[in-house]
């Protein structure tokens, strides 16, 4: 990360959820105006974006999680954008966090994957909104577990702003593979889902050997598989290893390469070996899980540091569901239930990132505080 140049940076001391950052948030010259716009640390909605600009206009790899947080990526990138429109964007999948600031940009042409295009409607800002509300009114409720739950939903939603976001779902759909000219440049839009959702999907620049990966990889933070199976997850690395590429964009965490590609395919690789013999040995998913993640092994390895490693529910849910045949995807209900586990299995781990979701008796100031962090959106 450091090898590359943040030509506009925000203001941010800290991040969205008062971490110390481990990289500097803002645009990135990838070169050959091509640029990334980086979102320390990379955990809930610190999520990254990208821009290729050509002769007399402009694409950008996905938008952010709110209106504000976009309108201040947007406004960085017309320092170098010098006038030129953004004519199209392309949304990686369908998770709010890469589309749903696309109201902003209300001429340009969206794209996405047909199956990302349908996931788009499964989860609305208005639910969000909700849920920090039910949070809140948990995190009162000192009984059963109802305060680590409540806080650790009040905290993963804390640092947005979700009540001015106006869906804006991609209007322009493919599959499989199609390319784009960019005022002169060529880029590939390749599908490499169902794994992270059912719609993944990269963006490559050939010439630049750099790519966008949306959600397909994590760097430093804990993936999480909604669709899955984990074979979908480690056929999408693969085809990534394929790819004569040397910057990748990741759509959590700092700028990597295959080098780190291929750390994220460990953890893959370790979960489905475990999973499997979790599920052999007759334990739930909920109990693999927390047994995978509290275990030894774990701990040994290099992704144990890794934040918000309860997400391990969530894709350890999902591969359970495969392995019995069911591809079908929770509703909001399961989603719900999920949410809950996850925030159980953070309460153990009291060492991991993001702290304000495993601190009940601190709100996301104190924290900032605590940790010398000041700043926010610029």
């Amino acid at each position: 990360m450091e090898r590359r140049c943040c030509v506009v940076p925000t203001h941010a001391k800290c991040t969205r959820y008062g971490e110390m950052p481990r990289f500097r948030e803002g645009l990135y010259d990838l070169g050959r105006d091509t640029y990334a716009w980086m979102v320390p640390n990379g955990t809930w909605g610190e999520s990254n974006a990208g821009l290729i600009v050509g002769d007399g206009e402009a694409l950008l790899v996905d938008t952010l999680w709110d209106v504000g947080y976009t309108r201040t990526m947007l406004a960085a990138m017309e320092t170098v954008l010098r006038g030129k429109p953004i004519g199209r964007v392309v949304n990686t999948h369908g998770d709010g966090d890469h589309f749903w600031g696309n109201q902003l940009l209300p001429d340009a042409e969206t794209i996405a994957t047909e199956a990302a295009r349908h996931e788009m409607g499964s989860l609305s800002p208005a639910s969000l909104v909700l849920l920090g509300r039910f949070g809140r009114m948990l995190s009162h409720v000192p009984l059963l577990g109802a305060d680590v739950v409540g806080h650790w939903l009040r905290g993963m939603v804390a640092p947005y702003d979700f009540k001015p976001v106006k869906m804006a779902p991609a209007r322009r759909t493919f599959s499989g593979r199609e390319s784009l000219d960019v005022g002169g440049r060529r880029v590939e839009l390749i599908e490499v889902g169902p794994g992270h959702t059912e719609g993944d999907a990269i963006v490559y620049l050939p010439d630049e050997k750099v790519l966008f990966a949306g959600d397909v990889v994590f760097v430093g933070s804990t993936p999480v598989m909604w669709s899955g199976p984990i074979d979908g997850c480690l056929r999408a690395l693969d085809a990534i290893l394929e790819l004569d590429v040397d910057v990748i964009v990741p759509g959590h965490g700092p700028i990597t390469d295959k080098p780190g590609v291929r750390q994220l395919r460990a953890y893959w690789e370790f979960l489905e070996t475990h999973v499997r013999r979790c599920r052999e040995n007759g334990l739930s998913a909920p109990a693999a899980a927390r047994e995978i993640a509290l275990s030894a092994e774990f701990a040994a390895q290099p992704f144990a540091a890794w934040d918000s490693p309860e997400r391990i529910i969530v894709s350890v849910d999902t591969q359970y569901r495969h392995l019995a045949g069911r591809t079908r995807q929770p509703g909001k209900l399961g989603r719900l239930d999920l949410s809950r586990k996850q925030a159980l299995l953070a309460h153990r781990m009291p060492d991991a990132e993001p702290h304000i979701q495993r601190q009940r008796s601190s709100a996301p100031g104190a924290v900032a505080a605590q940790t010398g962090c000041t700043g926010g959106r610029s």
